[in-house]
């Protein structure tokens, strides 16, 4: 779910902040002109010019090192463009936004990463549809997979901004290779996999759900990846927004396909105990005993490169890397992820001029070459992207296999996506079986 991403994110930053946030950036806070507008290097904003001296405020759950690379980012479309954007990043951000917004303090463009908030401040009147140069630059630039989820009623309200893949399974390129082990490309070669591990005496599996008052996230990413495998990303969509319900047969089936990993007793949990040690184990550790050689495998989000021990190399010849979460057919590829939004609450110019630009390819380059970021904006140069995983994760977005699917927890409301289905998903696996469970958050949704 996007938030939990926003939540280990912040931890991570918040440490190199302190350390790195001034000599990541330099300058980036520095106060900006127009001197440069007319140069050779400003020929690509001069669709933005005529806003010298105004200023465009943004709201976001971004702070610390990775807001300093924000500032770094358009740097060089507020030299140009005069414009001066003043960037404020809270960790309260999704409660903050709306206690600001109903009191009258709205920021100028939020970065909102659940398409269910953004929803609801535009039903409440709150935000203003994109501009027709907005949603054109994001029409050229994203896939319709991406843009259904910042339109509302036919309206179309801003673009994707930052993206994350979850539809990844970590493991030791190191291992593997001593083993004899080859990276599974189906569910089938999963499962021999999973098997011929089970039987050199490995646990092939090591999960974690705790997290705090989130406890039970990573468990329901197992649940949305795996049914969208299984029913495909129409019955995806219908569940999602109870078109059908939480417990429909499909979704029972999704959670049972599930455990046959996640509470099986031969493949979890390595390096920590038995099935029910994962509802006690954190995400941030879950996967480390892979670079202690107690586990092989750990199905998390790309962010998760930020969470292995100082010092592991993440690379495709490294200590640890991550490939495809493999689906029941090789020639179909659904990818859950997440990512943020462009959303707007005033439409001036200036406003408009910026929330254009960061659909812009020219701003997806320009963020990516800074690192630790990734987009699913098609004009991204891959060769840009200097993360070996960001990188992994660029081309499967930028892949015209992949069907993309956005976080099913952060397009329920806010009582199941994060309430019944995380707490259902740790009754779970301590135990509870699928179909009560499942008639427990059904019987949750709001009517």
């Amino acid at each position: 779910m996007a938030f939990a991403r926003s939540r280990q994110a912040l931890a991570v930053t918040g440490v190199l902040g302190l350390a790195l946030g001034v000599a990541a950036c330099g300058t980036g806070n520095d106060k900006k002109s127009s001197d440069k507008a007319g140069s050779a290097e400003c020929a690509a904003y001069e669709k933005y010019q005529g806003n010298d001296g105004k200023k465009v405020s943004i709201y976001s759950s971004i702070r610390d090192i990775e807001a300093d690379r924000l500032d770094q980012s358009w740097k060089e479309f507020e030299d140009c463009t005069g414009i001066d954007i003043d960037h404020e990043g809270s960790g309260e951000f999704e409660a903050q936004l709306g206690v600001r917004v109903d009191g009258g303090n709205a920021p100028d463009l939020a970065f909102i990463p659940q398409p269910g908030l953004l929803k609801r401040f535009v039903d409440s009147g709150k935000l203003k549809p994109a501009s027709a140069d907005t949603k054109a630059m994001a029409e050229e630039n994203y896939s319709p997979d991406w843009l259904k989820y910042s339109t509302v009623n036919g309206q179309f309200y801003g673009a994707p901004l930052g993206s994350n893949v979850k539809s990844f399974v970590w493991y030791s390129p190191k291992t593997f290779k001593e083993k004899g082990w080859t990276v599974p490309t189906t569910w089938d070669d999963l499962i021999k996999l999973s098997d011929q591990i089970a039987a050199s005496g490995m646990k092939p599996w090591c999960a974690g759900i705790e997290s705090g008052d989130a406890t039970g996230w990573p468990a329901t990413d197992w649940i949305e990846d795996v049914l969208l495998r299984t029913a495909g990303p129409d019955v995806y969509d219908q569940w999602t927004t109870h078109g059908i319900p939480f417990n429909d047969p499909k979704v029972a089936e999704a959670v049972n396909k599930a455990g046959t990993i996640l509470k099986n007793e031969k493949y979890v949990n390595g390096g920590f105990g038995g099935v029910k040690s994962i509802a006690t184990t954190s995400f941030q550790e879950a996967g480390v005993p892979i670079t202690a050689g107690k586990c092989a495998l750990h199905r998390q989000a790309s962010f998760y490169a930020n969470q292995w021990p100082e010092g592991t190399k993440v690379a495709e010849d490294g200590d640890v890397f991550a490939f495809y979460f493999p689906g029941l057919d090789p020639e179909q590829k659904p990818v859950l992820g997440g990512g943020e939004f462009v959303a707007a609450f005033a439409d001036r110019p200036e406003i408009q001029a910026v929330q254009t630009y960061l659909a812009s390819g020219e701003y997806a380059n320009s963020r990516a070459k800074i690192g630790d970021w990734v987009s699913a904006n098609k004009k991204l140069d891959i060769n840009n992207v200097p993360n070996p995983v960001d990188k992994l994760s660029v081309g499967i977005l930028q892949d015209q296999k992949t069907v993309f699917r956005f976080d099913g927890s952060d397009l329920m409301p806010a009582a199941v996506g994060a309430g019944t289905f995380w707490k259902g998903m740790v009754s779970w696996i301590n135990g509870k079986d699928t179909t009560t469970v499942l008639n427990d958050i059904e019987g949750s949704w709001p009517k």
